[in-house]
């Protein structure tokens, strides 16, 4: 298999990490008996944190590999592309 990076991995693998961090406290929280409602919330900034980056993990891959297959495109073009990118976010 080949090296398979991008531009955004270094951000990507960041933004996890702060994640990963942020999980554990929420761990530290349930342990500790902190209210429900606390951490139901910061469950919910750790999902939001980890679906960006998912989501900028597959725009950046759908742009490589489209430069990469088809070369540079036109404005034209380049709309289709982006309208694809915005309807992936839904999966």
């Amino acid at each position: 298999m080949s090296d398979h990076r991008h531009a955004s991995h270094p951000a990507i693998v960041k933004r996890l990490k702060r994640a990963e961090g942020h999980l554990r406290s929420v761990v530290a929280m349930v342990e500790g008996g902190k209210p429900c409602l606390d951490i139901a919330q910061q469950l919910h900034a750790v999902e939001k944190a980890v679906a960006q980056a998912k989501r900028t993990l597959i725009h950046d891959h759908l742009d490589h590999c489209l430069d990469e297959t088809v070369g540079p495109l036109s404005l034209e073009q380049r709309g289709s592309v982006d309208e694809f990118r915005e309807i992936a976010k839904y999966l």
